[in-house]
């Protein structure tokens, strides 16, 4: 047959290969995220997403702040408002300001969490997002536990299970939060019922481990712990000691570089023989 002829009879035959392919990919991609595969990267997805929008909504926050500055300012000169009410309204934007700063701050550790859970979708015969979840959580209750069953354990730490206790008090109400989103994350769940749930595990584990160690405080086992001042202080002479660090790390590199470029080269030398 002419080679013409038949491209004409098959010409269907590439769209249709193509179309197969791309429908493929599609069914793929629904097949993985019904299976629950990619749960925790479309959590992550929708946690930067929200993110951004609220880095948008605070900045926004912060022009509408300066600017009542400026107005509130120009109209304490036209003697129309307090000294008070500057101070206040300056005060407001500073808040702002905070508050657009730790929402950047959210967005960088969101772009974090999604590159991780983006390497980390599960292949088809490993365990699914949500069941590390329940797992992580089990084991949390698990640990706390051994605290309600284990009767040397309970007057070791009497504190534990005592419900007057902030810290256990706290433990407890994460721990009914922490079920009433597990509850939501069932049959077929959704990123953002998953996002919540994840959120309520992370809380329960930092509620659990507070509430271990102010009963191991108060059975004398761990050390008070450190005051603000103490934090803060410990903090700046850990930055001053990078900081000499690496200015005195700098000062050797252009030393170094400095006799290297004076120090003659022995082949340009003359010969005093």
């Amino acid at each position: 047959m002419d080679p013409l002829l038949l491209a004409v009879e098959l010409w269907w035959i590439a769209p249709v290969a193509a179309g197969g392919a791309v429908a493929g990919a599609v069914g793929l991609r629904r097949r993985s995220t019904k299976s629950g595969r990619r749960l925790e990267y479309d959590a992550a997805r929708h946690d930067l997403k929200a993110a951004q929008q609220a880095v948008v909504e605070r900045r926004m926050a912060v022009k509408l702040a300066r600017a009542d500055v400026a107005r509130i300012s120009a109209e304490r000169g036209a003697r129309r408002a307090t000294p008070e009410q500057v101070a206040g309204a300056k005060r407001m934007l500073r808040a702002k300001e905070h508050d657009a700063k730790a929402a950047n701050a959210d967005v960088r550790a969101k772009q974090v969490r999604l590159s991780a859970a983006r390497a980390a979708i599960p292949a088809a015969s490993a365990p699914r997002p949500l069941e590390r979840l329940q797992a992580q959580h089990d084991a949390i209750v698990v640990r706390w536990m051994r605290y309600e069953t284990d009767a040397g354990l309970q007057i070791a730490y009497p504190a534990m299970t005592d419900v007057k206790q902030p810290a256990t008090a706290e433990y407890l109400r994460a721990a009914g939060h922490a079920v009433e989103a597990r509850r939501l994350a069932t049959g077929r769940v959704s990123a953002t019922d998953y996002a919540a749930y994840r959120d309520a595990v992370a809380d329960l584990e930092r509620a659990f481990e507070a509430a271990e160690h102010s009963a191991r405080v108060q059975a004398g086992e761990a050390p008070q712990p450190a005051s603000a001042w103490q934090d803060a202080a410990q903090d700046m002479i850990s930055r001053s000691a990078d900081a000499i660090d690496r200015a005195a790390g700098a000062a050797a590199s252009a030393l170094a570089a400095w006799n290297a470029r004076k120090r003659p080269d022995a082949r340009k030398r003359p010969d005093k023989r």
